[in-house]
């Protein structure tokens, strides 16, 4: 694939400097029931195609305010902590009929987490003081606070932990006030987490993020008991069902990576991975990325785009989820970070890169 995706955007744009954003050209019942196709239609009906241009461009349209809220995001959290990770990602159109599958009657017009970004802190406080700072923004403001939900406090039961904070847009370009953003405040020890199941659920094929679970209940048991273990290191609340007693944890972890052998699959999945192109081939210039993972062959292809090739971004990113949907293995995302160096510990998943984890995990097997 390289950078030889040549989608050439057609939609009306809003444009600020040299970067021009896409704008939201149907009405939210139309969105709507774009959605409902998307969940009810088969892939090869022809009024399929006319609901994918309707969400297309709705993913589109939440560009500029995820920019700027992104981008206040940065510059709160590195008065905090320095080498903070941020990052940003427009979801999946695998992930959106999911969602819609399992949440119903969510309408795809509510969906909160289209345009998300994220914070990778170093520590539980500097997560709170982030997540804090946004209480008292009002008027004036680009985006407002909309709900926040604190799985840190309440973890998951599957053992999920991080902080979501939900923005409500309200900045310049009227053409999308009211656009929600999902921010996620997570510290590097739950990142390395989350970003490991991500990595077992593209290479086993298996659900273990969404809300109906298919993968293996030894695999799920194993991230729930390290999930377990970093909530203990971070002096926060237990996740449910998890003991607190560290030597508990530690057996039945031994017992259940004896039996599936967890960390050794995690480890070689990552030996193998073939990356194209290589670092020294990346447009310094660049602003998005189009990563493609294809857990089959252990390949990951980066394409990428400058500031003013954004709508030709979103376009490329839907051709080829087109091209790609009759095979579900393949991981798709479009997204942003500050340098392609920092692409790895944004998304290691991509790279199916769990070693963080495997040393979490090694650490608390020997504890």
């Amino acid at each position: 694939m390289g950078n030889n995706i040549l989608a050439k955007s057609t939609q009306p744009t809003y444009r600020v400097g040299p970067m021009s954003w896409t704008v939201r050209q149907y009405s939210k019942s139309k969105i709507d029931a774009a959605g409902a196709a998307l969940v009810s239609l088969r892939a090869d009906d022809p009024q399929r195609d006319a609901a994918l241009e309707v969400i297309d461009n709705w993913r589109s349209c939440h560009g500029y305010p995820l920019h700027v809220v992104t981008k206040r995001l940065q510059r709160r959290a590195k008065k905090i902590y320095s080498d903070v990770l941020i990052a940003r990602r427009i979801k999946r159109l695998p992930s959106v009929k999911l969602k819609l599958e399992q949440q119903q009657p969510m309408r795809l017009s509510q969906m909160q987490d289209i345009g998300g970004c994220r914070a990778v802190m170093d520590s539980i406080g500097q997560i709170y003081e982030l997540a804090k700072s946004y209480e008292m923004d009002g008027v004036g403001a680009a985006a407002v606070l909309h709900s926040a939900t604190d799985y840190i406090a309440s973890p998951k039961q599957d053992g999920y932990r991080g902080i979501h904070l939900i923005m409500k847009y309200q900045g310049r370009g009227a053409e999308f006030a009211g656009q929600k953003i999902e921010i996620q405040i997570r510290s590097a020890m739950q990142h390395a987490w989350a970003t490991a199941i991500e990595t077992a659920q593209a290479m086993r094929g298996e659900a273990f993020k969404s809300k109906v679970k298919t993968g293996s209940p030894n695999w799920l048991r194993f991230f729930c008991l390290v999930s377990g273990g970093i909530a203990d290191l971070e002096g926060r609340a237990g996740v449910p069902g998890v003991s607190a007693d560290p030597g508990e944890r530690c057996a039945e972890l031994k017992a259940l990576e004896n039996k599936e052998h967890i960390i050794t699959n995690l480890r070689l999945w990552s030996e193998a991975i073939k990356i194209q192109p290589g670092i020294s081939e990346v447009n310094p210039g660049a602003f998005y990325f189009l990563l493609e993972l294809n857990p089959k062959d252990r390949s990951l292809t980066v394409s990428h785009f400058r500031s003013d090739e954004i709508p030709r971004a979103e376009e490329s990113y839907a051709l080829r989820e087109r091209a790609t949907e009759s095979n579900p293995e393949i991981q798709l995302v479009l997204v942003s970070v500050d340098r392609f160096e920092d692409m790895r510990r944004a998304y290691p998943n991509f790279y199916l890169d769990a070693g963080k984890f495997i040393e979490m995990a090694q650490w608390m097997l020997r504890s």
